[in-house]
């Protein structure tokens, strides 16, 4: 009997279709809360049983059994189960938990075999259901780089995946050989992510930090994939972290404008066709880049939520999970009016029931660099730490034609320094249109997308990657590249030479991110922005391979902190003009996370 094996069960809504010969309509019926267990009968044979309808449904899984993954990330998929002539679709699934059933079942598809008629008339033995046991060798098709094959056995059948509406045995193969390290994805965790990871999954409302590198995207979007994306809102504070996590703006959400009229017009706002059903719908409200949310702004969020869903519970009842640096960016301010972060909001210690600071660094590796981030991030300037940091103006960063990214703490100069430096380059201009979903919202796509409308390139435009494309051979969200020359054929795409020694054609990628109106929005781009400046408050998330800092103009609290500790390593930064006095930390953010640290040891210790 194999060992039960969580990703072969998932909970979800099932809706069963099944054809009828000659007949103009599939019957159907639909399963609102069904479990799904892959498993294997007396037999041996693979079977999928159905639960939560009258009597449990079992499929014999051989034969022509198709795959539809394209929706995988809404929670959504499909089975086409030939011999029963039946269809299986799945909705609102968590992602991640929908994923790794899926390519567990793919994977056991590979070795599926049907047993002869004979030999099941003549069984006698009982019936029987044991759940599968994990991926093993055996289940991987034999390829390159997994294995040879033993003599004389036969090539394994696999399941076809339908995506985008085709067929494409290479794209299976290729998901099989990744397949092993992504089943496991979630051992990768560190034990403070799994620890928030789990309150987050029994229902407790969760606020978690961390300094740059830490890991809260990557564990935020492990969140995002554990829950039911139909009753899951995710948010960010601005439009290019929501887009990171497949999100919309809080503000969008909300559908109360600047929040600043009286509570009495926020909630009629909040009341529209539309808005007032997203607050109902929403069990989930996940809140990213907390820092830059005004706490007024969240004590006004808390009262709609009451008023709309009509609950007294703190926010309507609605889980929050909440992430972000109160040391890094904080709200923006406008002229002299008082901001206050969202921790010194009246509703913020109602609504949160437990506080976690992810301490393990992951984006560097040099021990000294990261001692030096931390004392920056308190506010921290000690003689050490300045000449340090003065000794990197003179790094040589540039290598194989690749500049360093100069960050600046204003757009206009971001926008200034590359078009430029792109006019100063010879040769001609590439320009790239991007496909938008819906042409009428480009303003609305833009403020989320971090790729822009139209893109144009020369050779030896410095660019840098905004989408993680091939993790292994270092081709991620900020790699620092320079274009090469472009496709003579085709579409003329370009090709890049990144600083990690990869040369490559880049294609186009899609985003997709839910817009202000609720719906899904989408564009077609290439995953390039030009690299000779970035924004501070673009570049957060990014890891950069050489950074050039200029901090005379920094203005607030934690922009120098966010801008250094872009850089992957001390190697890898120049900073230019640099001013201990632009060092600084907000003494409440101080005396926040002082307590905070306090309640986390109190907890260890329980």
């Amino acid at each position: 009997m194999e060992d039960a094996e969580p990703d072969a069960r998932i909970r979800c809504t099932v809706t069963i279709e099944r054809l009828l010969p000659g007949g103009p309509a599939p019957q159907r019926r639909v399963i609102r809360d069904a479990g799904l267990a892959l498993g294997r009968n007396e037999l041996r044979e693979l079977v999928l049983r159905v639960s939560g309808g009258r009597a449990p449904l079992t499929y014999a899984l051989h034969g022509d059994v198709r795959l539809f993954t394209r929706f995988a990330r809404a929670g959504k998929g499909g089975l086409w189960l030939g011999s029963a002539r039946e269809q299986l679709l799945l909705a609102n699934c968590p992602p991640e938990r929908l994923r790794r059933f899926l390519r567990l079942l793919r994977l056991k598809l590979g070795g599926a075999r049907a047993v002869p008629e004979r030999a099941r008339l003549l069984c006698s033995l009982p019936r029987a259901f044991a759940t599968v046991s994990p991926v093993q060798p055996r289940d991987l098709p034999p390829a390159e780089g997994l294995g040879p094959r033993a003599p004389g056995s036969e090539p394994r059948r696999g399941a076809r995946s339908c995506a985008a509406g085709g067929e494409s045995q290479a794209a299976d193969l290729k998901c099989s050989k990744k397949l092993t390290p992504l089943m496991h994805s979630q051992m990768r965790l560190s034990q403070e992510q799994s620890i928030v990871l789990s309150a987050v999954l029994s229902g407790k409302n969760v606020f978690f930090t961390g300094s740059a590198g830490t890991g809260k995207s990557y564990l935020l979007k492990k969140i995002v994939g554990s829950l039911p994306p139909k009753s899951t809102y995710a948010t960010a504070s601005t439009g290019v972290a929501a887009c990171h996590i497949g999100g919309t703006t809080l503000h969008a959400f909300a559908g109360i404008g600047s929040g600043k009229a009286p509570l009495d017009q926020c909630i009629e706002l909040a009341q529209r066709t539309g808005v007032r059903q997203h607050w109902l719908n929403c069990q989930h409200l996940i809140i990213d880049e907390i820092s830059m949310v005004e706490g007024k702004f969240f004590d006004k969020l808390e009262a709609v939520a009451r008023a709309v869903r009509k609950r007294e519970d703190p926010f309507g009842g609605i889980q929050l999970i909440i992430c972000g640096d109160f040391l890094q960016l904080p709200p923006v301010s406008k002229g002299n009016e008082e901001t206050k972060f969202c921790f010194q909001a009246k509703s913020w210690r109602k609504c949160i029931h437990m506080n976690m600071e992810l301490t393990e660094v992951r984006r560097q590796t040099d021990k000294s660099f990261i001692s030096l981030l931390r004392a920056i991030r308190l506010g921290r300037c000690t003689d050490e730490v300045t000449r340090k940091l003065m000794e990197t103006a003179t790094n040589r960063v540039e290598r194989d034609g690749i500049l360093a990214t100069r960050l600046c703490t204003h757009k206009d100069d971001v926008e200034l320094t590359n078009e430029r430096r792109l006019q100063q380059l010879p040769g001609e201009i590439h320009s790239y249109e991007a496909v938008d979903s819906d042409p009428m919202v480009v303003k609305a796509i833009d403020a989320q997308c971090p790729v822009g409308h139209c893109i144009q390139l020369k050779p030896g435009a410095q660019v840098i990657l905004t989408k993680n494309l091939d993790v292994s051979r270092g081709l991620v969200n900020g790699a620092r590249g320079v274009v090469v020359d472009f496709e003579t054929e085709g579409k003329g795409l370009p090709r890049v030479r990144f600083l990690c020694g990869v040369a490559e054609i880049i294609r186009l990628e899609r985003w997709v991110f839910k817009g202000p109106a609720g719906i899904y929005l989408s564009r077609q781009q290439l995953p390039l922005k030009l690299a000779w400046a970035i924004s501070i408050h673009k570049s957060q998330g990014m890891s950069l391979d050489c950074v050039e800092i200029s901090l005379s103009r920094v203005f607030e609290s934690g922009q120098a902190y966010v801008a250094l500790s872009r850089a992957r390593s001390l190697e890898g930064l120049r900073v230019l003009d640099f001013d201990p006095n632009v060092v600084r930390a907000n003494p409440y953010v101080l005396q926040f996370y002082n307590h905070l640290q306090k309640e986390q040891l109190l907890y260890q210790m329980h």
